[in-house]
C-alpha cells in the first residue's frame, strides 16, 4: 500500500484517525501472563513488554518471527554551519557500507533474524541551512515521510528505524527545543564527536533556527518541515505506517526519538505502539525519553545510531515473547498454582 496523503494537513488527518490497541487481545495476553508457571511478577518488564506486543499484534500469544530494520539517509545544509566532525560525504560512504553488509546494523540485524533495507533520500542534494530557510517545503517534507511509509513491509511483526546522515543531532537537537522548549544548549550533544567550541556551535545554530522559525513552533509537522530532515521526516512516515498496521516499533537513539515526538506532539498516544530500545550516550536522550515517558530496555553508552541500540533490544522483546508465548500454563505443566 502506498502512502494515502499528498500534504501535511492530510497526513495529519490520517495521524488522526489511527487504529488503538486491541483491547480484548490486550486482556487476553494479561491474562495468559497470569497463568504461566512462574510467581507474578517475576519476569518484570518482560511481562510487560509481552502483553503490549500482544495488544499490537491482536493475539495473546504474541510473536517476533518477521522483525524489519529500515535505515534511512539524509545530507543537511545545515552541515555547512560546522555542527559536524565529518563531511557530508561521509553520509554516501556509509550508505555503501550497509548495502555491502559492513556496518554495525548489519550484523546487528543478522543476529536477531530481522530483515534490513536502507533508503538513501537525495543525497546529493541536500535539505536547506534551517538558518537561513526552511529545511524542505512541504512537498519535500511529504515525499520523505511517504518513502518511510511505503518502506515498512506489512507482514512485519516488528519495525525497528534508523538513520545516518552527518550532522543530524543538530535538527534533532532542534526538533526538540521546538517541540518541549528551551534553547540549544538544553538539547545538543557532542554528536559525531564535536569539541566544546564544536558544541557551542551547535546551540548557536539550534537557537537561530529557533528564532527564525518561531512562527510555526506550536505546528509540529511544520516543525519537522523547517527543521528535520529528510531521513528524520522519513522515520516518522515508517512509525506512523507502523501503527497503521498496529505494527510494534522500537525506537532508537536521540534522532529516531525526536523524530518520533513530532507524532507524539501531532497527536497525543500517537507512539503508544513504540517502546523505547535504549538510552544512549547522546547529551539529551533521556530528557527527551522522560518528555515523551519512555523507560529505555537497554543503557549500555551506544551512541552510533544507524538504529543500532533499537536493533540490539529486538533480543530483549524476542526473550520477553518466547517466554510468554511458549511457557507453560500450571494447568499445561499440570504445576499447582498461587
Amino acid at each position: 500500500m502506498t502512502a494515502s496523503f499528498a500534504s501535511l494537513s492530510e497526513f495529519r488527518a490520517v495521524l488522526q484517525a489511527m487504529p488503538m490497541v486491541d483491547a480484548a487481545a490486550l486482556a487476553g495476553a494479561a491474562a495468559r501472563n497470569g497463568q504461566l508457571t512462574k510467581p507474578p511478577g517475576a519476569l518484570g518488564r518482560l511481562e510487560d513488554l509481552a502483553i503490549w506486543a500482544g495488544g499490537w499484534q491482536g493475539t495473546d500469544k504474541p510473536h517476533c518471527d518477521r522483525p524489519q530494520v529500515i535505515v534511512f539517509a539524509g545530507n543537511h545544509g545545515v552541515v555547512a554551519q560546522g555542527v559536524s566532525a565529518f563531511p557530508a560525504e561521509v553520509t554516501v560512504q556509509m550508505v555503501g557500507n550497509f548495502h555491502a553488509g559492513g556496518a554495525a546494523i548489519n550484523q546487528l540485524s543478522k543476529a536477531f533474524g530481522a530483515s534490513m533495507s536502507v533508503h538513501a533520500l537525495e543525497l546529493d542534494r541536500p535539505t536547506a541551512d534551517f538558518t537561513r530557510g526552511a529545511a524542505m517545503d512541504e512537498a519535500e517534507v511529504v515525499a520523505a515521510l511517504a518513502t518511510g511509509w511505503n518502506a515498512v513491509d506489512a507482514g512485519a511483526d516488528l519495525v525497528v528505524v534508523g538513520e545516518m546522515g552527518i550532522g543530524n543531532t543538530t535538527p534533532a537537537a532542534a526538533l526538540a527545543a521546538a517541540l518541549f522548549g528551551g534553547g540549544g544548549a538544553s538539547w545538543v550533544g557532542r554528536g559525531t564527536g564535536v569539541d566544546d567550541a564544536g558544541l557551542a556551535r551547535k546551540a548557536r545554530v539550534v537557537d537561530a533556527g529557533l528564532a527564525l522559525h518561531a512562527a510555526v513552533l506550536g505546528d509540529a509537522l511544520e516543525v519537522m518541515r523547517c527543521l528535520g530532515g529528510r531521513e528524520l521526516a522519513a522515520m516518522a512516515g515508517a512509525i506512523a505506517r507502523a501503527r497503521a498496521l498496529r505494527i510494534p516499533v522500537i525506537l532508537d537513539g536521540f534522532i529516531c526519538t525526536a523524530s518520533a515526538a513530532v507524532l507524539e506532539k501531532t497527536v497525543a498516544g500517537a507512539l503508544d505502539h513504540c517502546v523505547a530500545g535504549h538510552l544512549s550516550a547522546e547529551g539529551a536522550h533521556g530528557k527527551l525519553l522522560s518528555a515523551l515517558g519512555k523507560e529505555p530496555l537497554l543503557n549500555l553508552g551506544l551512541r552510533l545510531g544507524e538504529g543500532s541500540g533499537a536493533a540490539l533490544a529486538i533480543g530483549v522483546l524476542k526473550g520477553a515473547i518466547a517466554c510468554h508465548s511458549g511457557m507453560a500454563t500450571f494447568a499445561e505443566a499440570g504445576v499447582s498454582g498461587a
